[in-house]
């Protein structure tokens, strides 16, 4: 039952982790195949019912039923579960007006609302943390403050307030935190918060944590005035600071009670500051946590002197530093070290430095090295924190990226089956544009290189993904956007429906033909002709389903495209004609005119060069099974000559696979009969000679094959 209320289709199963290796992963393998918390499975419904469950109020902004009512911990979740879904906007946050839902924690992260919403629906409660990371421009950092301050109640109790990446408006000088006294934990990660600003927060007090990286302030001098309440003090990336490095030293050694202390680097800002913090001796002498990582000319043993000295240090951080290579750092009891030496150090750089794009990009670059010399699964790494997403991501992605070489996906050996499942998942589960490209780019790859029998294996996976490949197109056909999303999705379905009768009929009940018949209106672009009349043509190869071609849009614009001066247009289209016209049957119930389309088959075919002449788009064929209805009806040459010429194309450019495959699927006795027939058309005899002569040019040896 938890299975079904989940939103995976399938149950989760991990190898369980060698524990000698990876001793966190038996935890992390028992809470994955655990049952999902019912308190979540049950908030996740109510939030995809909220607008059927909760009545409106004449301005539109919905309410809780009357007796409804939160426990305090459900209700901050909710609200947590709302914003991070995206689906936290001024009509749903109304649900928090009033007092059924008691809150304590608001995380409204990356939520779009209102300064009014935030005050009206947030501001009356009780709450003791906030965390408007990321909040949109809709509500700046002084309206929430004003917000806060609007209640007495907030003013004392709260105590922590996350403002990191949320807009500061240009007119907002200075901004003002002063009446939040309770305030314990305060961040301001890149805000536009200047020195002004910091000397106004430096009076809080009761001021503990403070992080003020990546912000406008020069100078920390103000920090005195906090020296002896302040236990943590981050300022990753302090790019503007202009003081000298004695003087920020001079506030630093003040700060007696410091427990913590980050003066990380970036890469577009390598600082020196902690190569000189390590050289003072009498400074920091409580601190337990130093993070450096990203900073220039540390070095192992300048590390080591400085925690030797301060033998309570619990952790430090070495990520894009020339330190921590050292058996120091393994042996010292009781230290944690974020940092590129071995998976440990790389695990705890990911824990760590989760929001920090830089140093998550140099954590994977790291973990991908060390990952070729590894032999067991380690789970663990995967799983620290709410955010731990993040790094799946990450790593998927750099997986998807390696996929989308060409190269690997033609030659290099790997369970394709698998692949495709994962990339497939990507599609119809990502919205991320870029995202959607490379796995539309590797899913009209791998679609040519699994055979008819995994296509059937990837069932449901390939059913969903067609939905989604032809939402795609849809989507661009309407936005009149040929770009590679388009082109990739239409190769997609294009390889997808290759001799897969299931998928042809699976894209039909999607409305695929009129989507098809959309694009061809509205590009005219050979490419796109190509790929869309090419996986018509595999459609037309199914004879349950070439009756649903026959309609006036499919022949009229099938009819024109024959005449195309790109011969891989004309030569995709008359592969429709020669295949609708196979049987006579179903065109004696239609008005269309079978006997006038064969002329002009055959007249369009007279003028096409050489069968050995290249065409752009790249012609391949899993088998030549469904040519031979074609080759053996010789009431219908212009059909026949089709398919004779279609098959010497791919045989004259790849005979070692082409040749063998006509054989051992027993086509060369068509090909006889064609050419001793005294009725055949003399250019489908020619055609015929040279195939049969190719095929014993490059196969003398295969004796079992019986040539006429």
């Amino acid at each position: 039952m938890v299975h079904l209320l989940h939103p995976s289709r399938v149950p989760r199963s991990l190898v369980p982790p060698d524990a000698r290796s990876d001793a966190q992963g038996w935890r992390v393998v028992q809470e994955e195949a655990s049952p999902y918390p019912l308190v979540s499975t049950c908030l996740n419904v109510l939030i995809a019912n909220l607008e059927k469950l909760c009545p409106e109020r004449p301005d539109g902004t919905l309410c809780l039923p009357e007796h409804w009512n939160f426990p305090q911990e459900v209700a901050d979740r909710f609200l947590g579960m709302l914003a991070w879904q995206g689906k936290l906007t001024d009509k749903t946050a109304s649900i928090f007006q009033g007092n059924q839902m008691n809150l304590k924690q608001v995380k409204i992260q990356k939520a779009k609302i209102s300064a009014t919403a935030f005050i009206k629906y947030f501001c009356h409660q009780k709450l003791t943390e906030v965390d408007a990371t990321a909040v949109h421009s809709d509500l700046p950092v002084p309206d929430i403050i004003r917000g806060l301050c609007s209640s007495s109640w907030i003013q004392q109790n709260l105590r922590c307030l996350l403002l990191d990446s949320t807009s500061v408006p240009p007119n907002s000088r200075p901004l003002s935190f002063g009446q939040l006294t309770g305030l314990r934990t305060l961040s301001v990660f890149n805000v536009c918060f200047h020195s002004e600003d910091l000397a106004n927060v430096a009076q809080l007090p009761n001021l503990e944590n403070l992080d003020i990286s990546n912000t406008q302030v020069t100078n920390i001098s103000a920090l005195l005035t906090c020296k002896d309440r302040l236990r943590s003090l981050t300022m990753h990336y302090l790019k503007c600071l202009t003081m000298t490095k004695p003087q920020v030293f001079a506030v630093i050694s003040e700060l007696k009670c410091l427990l913590h202390l980050d003066i990380s680097g970036h890469k577009q800002f390598r600082s020196d500051l902690a190569f000189h913090l390590l050289q003072q001796k009498d400074i920091l002498p409580n601190i337990v946590s130093l993070d450096i990582s990203g900073s220039s000319y540390i070095t192992d043993r300048a590390v080591e002197q400085f925690i030797q000295q301060r033998p309570a240090m619990q952790f430090v951080g070495l990520l894009a530093t020339d330190a921590g290579y050292s058996d120091f750092f393994t042996a010292k009891q009781g230290l944690k070290v974020a940092g590129g030496a071995n998976m440990s150090q790389i695990s705890e750089a990911l824990s760590r430095y989760r929001n920090r794009t830089c140093y998550v990009k140099e954590a994977l670059y790291r973990l991908f090295a060390e990952t070729f010399s590894v032999h067991v699964t380690m789970p663990a790494i995967l799983k620290w924190g709410p955010n731990s997403g993040l790094l799946a991501c990450e790593l998927q992605k750099n997986c998807l990226l390696s996929l989308t070489n060409s190269r690997i996906l033609m030659d290099v050996p790997f369970d394709r089956l698998n692949a495709a499942r994962f990339v497939l998942g990507w599609l119809f589960r990502n919205e991320n544009p870029k995202v959607r490209t490379m796995a539309v780019s590797i899913v009209s790859i791998l679609a040519l290189q699994l055979s008819r029998e995994q296509v059937t294996q990837l069932h449901e996976d390939l059913f969903m993904a067609i939905k989604e490949l032809l939402a795609i197109v849809k989507q661009k056909t309407a936005e009149n956007l040929d770009d590679p999303t388009l082109l990739f999705s239409l190769k997609a379905l294009w390889n997808l429906t290759d001799e897969s009768p299931a998928t042809c009929k699976h894209v039909m009940e999607n409305q695929g033909l009129a989507i098809f018949i959309k694009v061809l209106e509205t590009f005219s672009e050979s490419t796109i002709q190509s790929k869309v009349l090419g996986l018509l043509s595999n459609i037309a190869e199914v004879r349950e389903l070439s009756t649903k071609l026959m309609t006036e849009d499919v022949v009229k614009h099938i009819s024109t495209l024959l005449h195309s001066k790109q011969i891989e247009v004309s030569y995709f289209a008359a592969g429709i004609i020669a295949h609708l016209t196979c049987d006579k049957q179903p065109w004696l119930l239609c008005d269309l005119r079978r006997s006038a389309l064969l002329r002009d088959l055959h007249a369009t075919i007279q003028k096409w060069p050489s069968s050995t002449c290249k065409m752009s788009a790249l012609v391949t064929y899993r088998s030549f099974k469904a040519f031979f209805p074609l080759l053996g009806n010789f009431s219908q040459p212009a059909a026949q000559l089709w398919a004779l010429w279609a098959m010497y194309h791919v045989c004259s450019k790849n005979p070692s696979v082409y040749c063998k495959m006509l054989a051992e699927e027993g086509g060369l006795q068509f090909l006889c009969d064609i050419q001793v027939d005294g009725q055949a058309n003399p250019q489908a005899q020619q055609i015929a000679v040279s195939i049969l002569q190719d095929f014993r040019m490059h196969f003398t040896s295969y004796r079992r094959f019986p040539l006429c």
